[in-house]
């Protein structure tokens, strides 16, 4: 069933979905790993104030038109607009995989997160603790639980379930 943004935008999730194209996109719910990952970012980047910046989870971010991304977690300059929403390019935005999350899917939120402006995105499974990072310029495996931007970096190695 398609329905139009403002009816996206006008309607209450349990777990917030994202809207792209005239559909409704679940997002799956958070679950023990994953919550963990997304509280040990938050305390690890809260060192992006200094730079001006501010860390927020699952913000919606307007990306096109007609599409709207809740990254797990993303650092942001600026505010939202008057309907709380970021229409600007956060610098990173981090995706934290759910055993249901495919590859397809997944590089498709990448690929659309870098075309609207987002210096970088990590992608980061919160079991294994390695995963990829992405800019408009590179993209590169991690292994060795270090994840960097042009200006921080974290290491995952204390991350503790």
């Amino acid at each position: 069933m398609s329905v139009t943004a403002e009816q996206y935008l006008h309607t209450s999730f349990e777990h917030d979905a994202e809207f792209v194209n005239g559909r409704i996109v679940e997002r799956p719910a958070p679950y023990w790993e994953h919550s963990r990952m997304q509280g040990f970012l938050i305390v690890e980047l809260r060192d992006a104030r200094q730079l001006g910046w501010r860390t927020m989870l699952e913000l919606r971010v307007q990306t096109g038109p007609d599409r709207y991304r809740v990254p797990d977690v993303c650092i942001v300059t600026g505010g939202p607009d008057e309907r709380g929403i970021m229409t600007r390019p956060p610098h990173l935005c981090v995706e934290i995989l759910a055993p249901e999350d495919t590859a397809v899917e997944l590089l498709a939120k990448v690929r659309e997160y870098l075309k609207f402006g987002v210096e970088w995105v990590w992608v980061i499974d919160p079991v294994s603790l390695a995963g990829q990072v992405h800019s408009r310029s590179s993209a590169a495996n991690v292994e060795d639980r270090i994840f960097s931007t042009d200006r921080f970096s974290v290491d995952l190695s204390n991350v503790e379930y």
